[in-house]
């Protein structure tokens, strides 16, 4: 029987905090029913799904890549550095690696990029939901570490009271600064020599 691992990330676009990169190996004896794109799900039901995927997966795991990094070697090195970091961990090797997007990382292991996959492959839906519980939960906690920026609410994601707050308070160490609207604040708050 042949083992699939879906893979999928959360946090590319945003200007703060890491991106979540997820690798799960689904069980198929154990199917976990209402799995979809991440996006089109309530934060309520990612969180029930994301409970019945660990408990049910054959393998999962979750791989941070930090701000810090994603700004040393960009957002698309990054979130393939956490694919290949997130398939390694997996407790069993797949056979095929199924990817969501259009670009996959050299796995050693053969692997397919499906556009819009964690709407189609189960696998792919599965780690898209799991990275987006755990960065969400992860932006919950940059917010207690770094209150009146929102991340609790708009997750890191450059929404309009996002960057208002961005200009106001100036860039805190979760943001990545090698994006461009980081980078222009950064310029109106520069740093204390």
């Amino acid at each position: 029987m042949s083992v699939h691992a879906g893979v999928d990330e959360a946090g590319r676009g945003a200007l703060a905090g890491p991106v979540v990169v997820a690798a799960v190996v689904l069980d198929d004896q154990q199917t976990v029913t209402g799995l979809a794109d991440s996006k089109i799900l309530s934060a309520r039901r990612r969180e029930q799904l994301a409970d019945s995927i660990i408990s049910h997966a054959r393998a999962w795991q979750i791989v941070t890549i930090t701000a810090g990094k994603i700004d040393q070697i960009n957002i698309l090195q990054a979130s393939l550095l956490g694919m290949q970091r997130a398939v390694a961990r997996l407790k069993l090797r797949p056979d095929l690696i199924l990817v969501d997007g259009n670009r996959a990382p050299d796995f050693g292991i053969p692997a397919r990029a499906i556009i819009k996959g964690d709407a189609t492959e189960p696998a792919i839906s599965a780690a898209s939901i799991l990275a987006k519980v755990h960065r969400d939960r992860l932006m919950v906690r940059l917010e207690q570490r770094y209150p009146g920026y929102g991340f609790d609410r708009h997750k890191g994601y450059p929404t309009l009271a996002h960057r208002q707050v961005l200009s106001r308070l100036g860039p805190c160490p979760a943001h990545r600064r090698s994006y461009a609207p980081v980078a222009q604040a950064c310029l109106a708050f520069p740093a204390d020599e």
